[in-house]
């Protein structure tokens, strides 16, 4: 660009120095926008084949170090997934196994699209929780699966994969986004209450007390405990000290880190294999107990768990199911991507690296997809196996491959152990493992601190979530979110700005403007000093008549009338109308016009100014759309009528071209017979390469250069005066000091 402008300004070698060369921004077009943004390129479409398969980056680099990080890793997770899986599956209404066939395939097929090295995908408490509720939900009206709801959920499962993997593929991942950080955490601390009091029943023995239903709202539930507590058994002695077990683990691994931290690798796997260690010993015990009552057990166990991969097939997918469960399926694609994809970002920012969250979202729903096939119901990240895999030394996600491994020796080899595993044990682990999902005192009291409009959102997602369900509470969560979302954008405030002049100075001590050295510029305010200026400080507002309104927010039809009402309310009381009564006769005054019957001079207050000019502050704006843009010629006419003259509108810092070709198409920026009376230049070096220069040559070839000194007598230096913005627009402006000195100019003020 730079070469063609200096050929067409300079002409011949001879013109020494270089004059200004007319810039033209050519307008933004929508053939030019869809080719950037739409239409594939060749390169564009290899880079995204090959973002799909993001193991193909890194496999051909694995080496023995990373081998040896990844089977710790993974034999850690492995050895925690096996309890957990079994738990989650009964927590989910599904027998036992199907928590290790869910185990297996999320960790076995997850790493094959991966972003993230660290997360380790499977049954979930959250969902497993949700699973529940949607299969109670079905069932009723699905009463030929009434002994094999796992179809149910396998028919669920491919239908989410489908779901997750198509938003994904098309890029809109961007939409978990708006699911703010306190409707995340409600929903999770709403859950995890949820699941711990289902859970307690089970603990303590009186879960099988007639007319107690332990799936009722969070209230309900603890409610009842207390009515049939007379039914509680020696399962509350196995579910108590197990939950005290591994609690006393915890603080116990904690408590010797800090005391001996040379050996703080072995309490942390200590730590971290606590809920496989109170499994194993419980049912140590339970074998003790009951190997001679197999048929009437002193207390609730497992019991028989098939070996193998028993219920592989292709899943059942059919319109009876679909129609029975697609009032759920909202919720269940809400958990299940909010909940994987702030994990992946979370351990993401801790280890310092970046997830493509489009790309996490195809292999969760790759994972979900395959897994009925392997007799698995849906799966997605889990926080605490995550963190163990994470703090195991991981170092690929290779690692889920031995965690399958694990899982497979498990299903085939240790079914007979499982046999004597106590209910109230597996309690105790997902009591256990859903305390860290609930939100700490301290996460909580930094959200009445930053936002205390976000602080009563999460409150109304956890009480919901107690009194109602955990599906209502992501709904209420979210949409009191998304209502508090509009509402900011819809009354978003605009400022009236003054000048304020500033010097840089290392210390607190009167600086002399005349200085040489004094650094002195303008910055721009609020009239009211809202932004935190010390209130000392006055801004000087610009010349009478001319008005500075900055729009702090994207300029769009939710907001358009709340800026401008608020800006011409302003600009009316800190003016006067030009003409008295610019409507003529009183019968064309319109009737809402305020004031009385006949307006005359007395009405007025002299001493304000006569509306003369405005400038937009546009640089907080990113797009602008058909109604604000209406919205602002109709105010252009009825500040034209206030003022009976013609306003000068200048607007600053249009960022995107398409908002640029919004204010011409509506007549702002440019008029007819208006040129700019003020430019705002900058100086290009252009070199010129000597050896090929022929006199009178119009055909050179130059190239733009920072150093003006000849570079080994091989190139000559000119300069070329280049404006930063289009000539054709002299309404716009690079910044506030050049529109301020533009109107100036343009009334004579100065």
């Amino acid at each position: 660009m730079v070469r063609e402008l200096f050929k067409r300004n300079r002409g011949t070698r001879d013109v020494e120095p270089l004059g200004p060369v007319e810039y033209i921004e050519p307008v933004a077009s929508t053939s030019e926008w869809l080719k950037e943004h739409v239409v594939p390129t060749r390169s564009g479409t290899v880079s995204y084949v090959k973002s799909l398969f993001p193991f193909l980056t890194w496999i051909y680099r694995y080496n023995w170090v990373w081998f040896v990080g990844d089977l710790i890793a993974g034999v850690t997770v492995g050895i925690v997934v096996i309890p957990q899986g079994m738990a989650y599956a009964k927590l989910a209404s599904l027998p036992p196994e199907f928590g290790l066939y869910s185990s297996f395939v999320g960790v076995a097929i997850y790493w094959l699209s991966a972003t993230s090295h660290v997360i380790s995908a499977g049954p979930v408490a959250v969902f497993s929780s949700l699973l529940s509720v949607i299969l109670e939900h079905a069932l009723p009206q699905l009463p030929e699966y009434a002994d094999t709801p796992w179809i149910i959920a396998g028919c669920l499962s491919v239908v989410l994969g489908c779901i997750v993997m198509a938003i994904g593929l098309f890029r809109i991942g961007f939409i978990v986004d708006f699911i703010p950080l306190p409707a995340i955490a409600a929903f999770m601390t709403g859950s995890a209450l949820n699941i711990a009091m289902g859970q307690i029943p089970t603990l303590m023995g009186n879960n099988t007390a007639d007319g107690y239903n332990t799936r009722a709202a969070t209230y309900l539930v603890f409610g009842n405990f207390f009515k049939y507590i007379k039914h509680c058994d020696l399962n509350a002695a196995i579910g108590l000290t197990a939950l005290f077990m591994l609690y006393a683990v915890r603080w116990g691994c904690g408590y010797a880190s800090r005391r001996w931290p040379q050996h703080k690798k072995t309490f942390f796997f200590i730590n971290t294999l606590r809920s496989g260690f109170v499994i194993l010993l419980y049912t140590l015990i339970s074998f003790l107990v009951n190997r001679n009552h197999r048929d009437d057990p002193k207390f609730s166990i497992l019991k028989t768990i098939p070996r193998g991969f028993q219920h592989m097939g292709v899943p059942v997918v059919n319109s009876r199911i679909l129609s029975a469960v697609a009032a759920k399926l909202p919720s269940a694609i809400i958990v299940l991507v909010i909940e994987h994809i702030s994990i992946a970002k979370s351990f993401a920012r801790l280890s310092n690296y970046t997830i493509d969250p489009n790309q996490e979202l195809i292999a969760i729903g790759l994972t979900n997809i395959f897994g009925p096939f392997f007799g698995g119901y849906p799966a997605t990240g889990s926080f605490s196996r995550t963190a163990i895999k994470a703090k195991a030394g991981v170092r690929t996600p290779l690692a889920g491959v031995v965690t399958a491994i694990i899982v497979v020796i498990a299903i085939y080899a240790l079914p007979p152990v499982f046999y004597y595993i106590s209910n109230a044990a597996l309690a105790a682990v997902i009591i256990h493992a859903v305390g860290d999902l609930i939100s700490s005192p301290k996460s909580i009291k930094m959200f009445w601190k930053v936002s205390p409009c976000e602080f009563v959102i999460f409150w109304i997602g956890v009480l919901v979530s107690v009194f109602a369900s955990i599906d209502n509470g992501i709904y209420a969560s979210v949409a009191a979110s998304a209502a508090l979302l509009l509402f900011r954008i819809a009354k978003a405030h605009g400022r009236f700005v003054g000048v304020v002049k500033v010097y840089n100075t290392p210390s607190l001590r009167p600086v002399d403007a005349n200085e040489p050295d004094s650094d002195t510029r303008n910055v721009f305010v609020p009239l009211d000093r809202s932004n935190g200026v010390n209130p000392a400080v006055q801004p000087r507002e610009p010349h009478a008549g001319v008005f500075i309104y900055r729009l702090n927010e994207g300029y769009l039809y939710p907001n358009a009338v709340h800026f401008t009402d608020h800006m011409v309310r302003e600009i009316k009381v800190k003016t006067r109308p030009a003409v008295i009564n610019p409507y003529g006769s009183l019968g064309e005054r319109p009737w809402n016009d305020p004031g009385p019957r006949h307006k005359s001079e007395s009405d007025i207050d002299p001493t304000l100014p006569v509306l003369r000019a405005i400038i937009l502050d546009f640089s907080g704006v990113s797009n602008v759309d058909v109604t604000s843009l209406q919205n602002l010629i109709d105010v252009r006419k009825q500040l034209d009528r206030y003022a009976d003259a013609h306003i000068a509108w200048h607007f600053v810092g249009v960022k995107s071209p398409w908002a640029r070709r919004g204010l011409l198409a509506s007549g702002f920026g440019s008029e007819n017979g208006v040129v700019k009376s003020l430019f705002t230049v900058t100086n290009v070096g252009v070199s010129q390469e000597k050896d090929d220069v022929k006199p009178g040559s119009r055909d050179e070839e130059f190239s733009v250069d920072t150093q003006p000194e000849d570079k080994l007598g091989m190139t000559s230096m000119d300069t070329m005066v280049l404006p930063l913005l289009s000539i054709d627009c002299p309404y716009f402006h690079i910044d506030m000091d050049e529109a301020v000195r533009s109107v100036e100019l343009e009334l004579g003020l100065k």
